[in-house]
């Protein structure tokens, strides 16, 4: 613990004495120099860093979403968070910050570079060992692509996917090289299933001892997760199956006790941990959504209203306050997301039985249970209503409902996003098939790489 605190503390110096690394999108300067031994390396990966998740601190990108509601926004909006929640093209001028979500996304992507780059050359450990590093390191900087490709790429579509630009697939962690080209769409996607194809013979069959750390199961959850949002159901249904077949994690039951612990590593759902702290004000309408007796509400939500959803800004989202065990959101992948998965291949595809299966493996686990009624139907429009709207109340602030809005707006399946300022009147709009649903690269990076083509 000690040299990884010395470690830490030494890239943070050299990224305050070598503050031009900015100019390299955003990234920490390389620390190969510090690491030495494998123990280096596996420490490394237990980097707090490397631990947080998507929209880090407080899951932000939860305002791009239609779950949010801030009724006391600031006209004009300033702060980044209004800014992202009114859609605007940037969240920010300031070329000293950090970009959000770019910025976070590439950092963790330089680190995951740094041990890809030098744990050949590491010693005091087997080859083994350097193999299981390296296919974390793999895993890792997949899931951070994947954001980045599904938040400044148009969403995936087979028919244009070869042509629509997405990101530079940087490899390296010199800050000295020059900037890669704009990667398309469908060579992020290739990068990112052919970087967990090569990790999952070196993954560990278990990481029940701490979830935040690789596994097979979490290269399976996550390619399920890289071909849902290519909206290829087939592959992704197969791929949730497998990361349930290898994994020991399982649902926590509403009905029962809560875990012992807010530590989400050791929480029994998670398959890939990766946290954030919940803390987001939640829509009336979308409130209005749950069943009165669906034990989600008062186990994450906060109602000054009197849980009535009557009041704008009465009701947010904050687990810290209402069930301390649960302060983490996961923003990885877990079984709830890998059953929701199947529900929703299986629905899409008519196998009814299949996709009512997996749907109830949700619910039973959060209704009581001396009141639950599983959800029956011979529709297979309405079974796949079901569960897209059992996926917004079982996921709704772990950054995949702006994924999602970007999915379904490709089948024609979202309408017009409004935001309403204090007296209930327009102040922004999200129309369907709307540019705004890929977000514009960051001025904090095409201020220093100006022939990178922008974003509508």
């Amino acid at each position: 613990m000690k040299q990884l605190k010395y470690i830490s503390i030494q890239l943070t110096l050299c990224c305050v004495f070598l503050s031009s690394c900015d100019k390299y999108l955003d990234i920490t300067p390389k620390g190969k120099t510090l690491l030495t031994t494998v123990a280096h390396y596996d420490q490394w990966m237990n980097s707090e860093q490397l631990m947080y998740g998507h929209g880090t601190t407080f899951a932000i990108g939860a305002y791009l979403t239609d779950l949010v509601d801030v009724p006391n926004i600031t006209n004009p909006p300033i702060q980044i968070a209004e800014l992202m929640y009114t859609w605007a093209p940037q969240f920010s001028n300031d070329l000293t910050l950090s970009p959000t979500f770019w910025g976070e996304h590439y950092s963790r992507i330089n680190l995951y570079n740094t041990l890809l780059l030098g744990i050949n050359d590491a010693t005091g450990g087997t080859n083994g060992q350097k193999r299981t590093l390296r296919a974390e390191a793999l895993l890792g900087r997949a899931l951070e692509y994947f954001y980045l490709v599904n938040e400044y790429a148009q969403p995936y579509d087979s028919a244009t996917a070869k042509n629509d630009l997405a990101v530079p697939f940087v490899t390296s962690n010199d800050v000295t090289q020059d900037v890669p080209a704009r990667s398309t769409v469908d060579e992020i996607y290739k990068h990112i299933i052919n970087d967990l194809t090569e990790a999952i013979p070196d993954l560990p069959l278990d990481n029940s001892t701490n979830r935040m750390r690789g596994s097979v199961a979490s290269a399976y959850s996550l390619l399920a997760r890289v071909y849902f949002y290519a909206r290829n159901y087939t592959e992704a249904r197969k791929y949730a199956q497998l990361a349930l077949d290898n994994s020991k994690a399982v649902m926590i039951d509403f009905n029962g006790p809560n875990p012992a612990t807010n530590i989400l590593s050791t929480h029994v759902d998670v398959i890939f941990g990766r946290m954030v702290i919940g803390q987001t004000p939640a829509d009336l309408n979308f409130m209005r959504s749950f069943a009165a007796n669906d034990l989600r509400v008062k186990k994450f939500y906060l109602s000054t209203d009197g849980y009535r959803f009557i009041t704008r800004g009465a009701t947010v989202f904050v687990p810290p306050s209402v069930t301390p065990v649960f302060y983490y959101v996961n923003t990885g992948t877990s079984v709830q997301e890998m059953k929701l998965i199947i529900a929703e291949a299986a629905a899409r595809a008519g196998e009814l039985p299949t996709a009512l299966q997996a749907l109830d493996d949700i619910r039973k686990n959060r209704f009581p249970a001396a009141s639950y009624v599983k959800y029956t139907s011979t529709d297979p429009v309405a079974t796949l209503s079901e569960v897209l709207l059992e996926r917004i109340h079982e996921l709704p602030f772990n950054g995949l409902r702006w994924l999602d809005m970007r999915r379904l707006d490709k089948e024609n399946r979202m309408g017009t996003v409004t935001r309403l300022n204090a007296a209930g009147n327009v102040i922004a709009t999200l129309e369907p098939h709307s540019p705004r649903y890929t977000l514009q690269i960051p001025l904090q990076v095409t201020a220093y790489h100006p022939d990178m083509p922008q974003n509508p």
